[in-house]
């Protein structure tokens, strides 16, 4: 039997890559994806602003890096922030068995919608997420609301 990983350990891949997102002038969100027995898969962050590509998100990014995969029931997708629709539909399209989210204070996404398709999502409710993005949306309303899609 696999044994659960420390989820909040796992969070600290993708809070790093929030960081190298903001530091590199992005949006500050950072996932990864991991195997259930804690092997990290790939990582990556939001780089929609840096390479001018609306479908480079963090979650799409550590998915990308991660390669082929065999299967991914066994996999966790680990995130700064609850993936939104379009992540949320990478987790159902691939059959991701778990998301840990590190929060969904700034944008809720479409985490009830992966729970009621069976997914089990955890939401850490890191505080150190909510502070490094909600910061981040206070200084730069319009480019947020263009990568969540709103007018």
């Amino acid at each position: 039997m696999i044994e659960t990983p420390d989820y909040r350990a796992l969070l600290e891949t993708a809070l790093e890559e929030a960081r190298t997102g903001l530091a590199e002038g992005g949006i500050p969100i950072g996932a990864a994806l991991y195997h259930a027995d804690g092997r990290l898969l790939g990582c990556g962050h939001n780089r929609r602003v840096q390479e001018n590509d609306p479908s480079v998100h963090g979650e799409t990014d550590a998915f990308r890096k991660a390669g082929r995969q065999r299967r991914y029931r066994d996999t966790i997708m680990v995130t700064t922030l609850a993936p939104c629709w379009y992540c949320s539909g990478l987790v159902r399209q691939f059959n991701i068995g778990t998301v840990v989210v590190g929060e969904s204070f700034n944008f809720r996404g479409g985490i009830d919608w992966l729970r009621d398709s069976g997914v089990e999502v955890i939401d850490l409710n890191d505080t150190r997420c909510i502070d490094l993005l909600g910061d981040w949306i206070a200084a730069n309303p319009e480019v947020w609301n263009e990568d969540i899609g709103e007018d």
